[in-house]
C-alpha cells in the first residue's frame, strides 16, 4: 500500500477568556476556524492544522509533554507548567484590552501588609501556586500558599491573608477594596513549541509561518492604508507632515504634474490627518482597512 504522505500540525488553541480574541486573530491572519457551541475540536480552511480547544492553563503542560506540538498561551501559564517549551514569538494581545496580564499580590485595603515581606507567616490563596511560590522563593519569603479555584477575592481576610490574581485594568480589585502590594509578572500570550516539534523541519516551518502571520495581523491592528493623488508640487510637504510607518510609495501619473501616494499611518489620526490633506490639494483620498502588515 503507498505510504500516507499527509502532514499534520498538532495546535491547541485557548478555551475560555482568550477563546474570541484569538479566534479573531486567526481570522485576520488568514485562517477561517470554526468552533460548535460545545466543541473541543475546531475546524479550519487549512486541512494541514489538527486543532484542539484547551484550557490555557494546561496547554503548557501538554506541549511539554508531547501530546500537541504547539499551541497559544499566557507566558503566566506557560512558567507555571514547569515544561521545557520552545517560545516562538511573543503575541501582544489580550481578553479585553491591548494591556498585558498581571499576576498581583493583593491585601484588603486596610491590611498592615505593605510590602512583600510583610507576608512571612501568613497564607496566601492563588490558582498560580507555582508563580507564587517562586516570587517568595526569590524573595526568601516563608509564607502558606494554598490553591483557589477561582472567586480569590472574597477569600481575604477571612480565609487568607492574601491573595495573587490576575489583572488587566485594576478595576475588580478596586471594586472589591483591595489594594494591589506588588507585581508578580507580567504576561502576553505566546506561540509555544515543544522540543521535538521545533526540530521536525517541516512542522517548525509550518509554525514560523503561521507566527508571522499572526504578528503581521497584530502590527496592522489600529491601523489603516491611505491612498490619494496629490499635485507634484505638494510632495515635499507631504512628506515632511505624514505620520506614515516608512517613506509613501509614490508614483507618476499620466497627467502631467500630479503623483499617487500610498501609506499606512495610525487609525487615530485619520480624521485629522484626511482634512490636512485635502487642505493641501489631495484628491481621490481612500482610506482602507488592514488584516496584516509584514514589517
Amino acid at each position: 500500500m503507498p505510504e500516507n504522505t499527509e502532514k499534520s500540525l498538532k495546535l491547541a488553541l485557548p478555551k475560555g477568556s482568550l477563546q474570541d480574541p484569538t479566534l479573531d486573530l486567526f481570522e485576520k491572519a488568514g485562517y477561517n476556524i470554526h468552533v460548535s457551541s460545545r466543541g473541543y475540536r475546531p475546524a479550519s480552511d487549512d486541512s494541514e492544522l489538527d486543532i484542539f480547544l484547551i484550557r490555557a492553563q494546561e496547554i503548557g503542560q501538554y506541549i511539554g509533554q508531547g501530546f500537541i506540538d504547539c499551541g497559544i498561551t499566557g507566558l503566566d501559564w506557560a512558567t507555571e507548567a514547569g515544561r521545557e517549551l520552545v517560545d516562538l514569538a511573543e503575541l501582544p494581545y489580550s481578553r479585553a484590552t491591548v494591556r498585558p496580564t498581571r499576576w498581583v499580590l493583593v491585601v484588603p485595603e486596610d491590611s498592615p501588609i505593605q510590602k512583600a515581606e510583610d507576608l512571612e507567616g501568613k497564607r496566601i490563596a492563588t490558582e498560580g501556586v507555582g508563580i507564587t511560590k517562586r516570587y517568595l522563593a526569590d524573595k526568601g519569603i516563608n509564607a502558606e500558599v494554598e490553591f483557589s479555584w477561582g472567586a480569590t477575592e472574597v477569600k481575604v481576610p477571612d480565609l487568607v491573608d492574601a491573595i495573587v490574581d490576575v489583572t488587566e485594568t485594576g478595576s475588580s480589585i478596586r471594586a472589591n477594596k483591595l489594594r494591589i502590594v506588588d507585581t508578580l509578572l507580567t504576561s502576553f500570550p505566546h506561540f509555544y513549541a515543544s522540543a521535538e516539534a521545533a526540530a521536525d523541519p517541516w512542522k517548525r516551518e509550518k509554525m514560523e509561518r503561521i507566527c508571522m502571520l499572526l504578528k503581521a495581523a497584530l502590527d496592522a491592528r489600529d491601523k489603516v492604508g491611505l491612498k490619494m493623488n496629490l499635485p507634484e508640487d505638494k510632495l515635499s510637504v507631504l512628506l515632511e507632515t505624514l505620520p506614515s510607518l516608512r517613506r509613501p510609495t509614490i508614483s507618476q501619473l499620466a497627467d502631467g504634474g500630479w503623483v499617487a501616494v500610498e501609506t499606512v499611518v495610525g487609525e487615530e489620526v485619520v480624521r485629522d490627518i484626511i482634512p490636512a490633506l485635502k487642505q493641501l490639494g489631495a484628491e481621490g483620498i481612500i482610506e482602507y482597512p488592514l488584516n496584516k502588515l509584514v514589517l
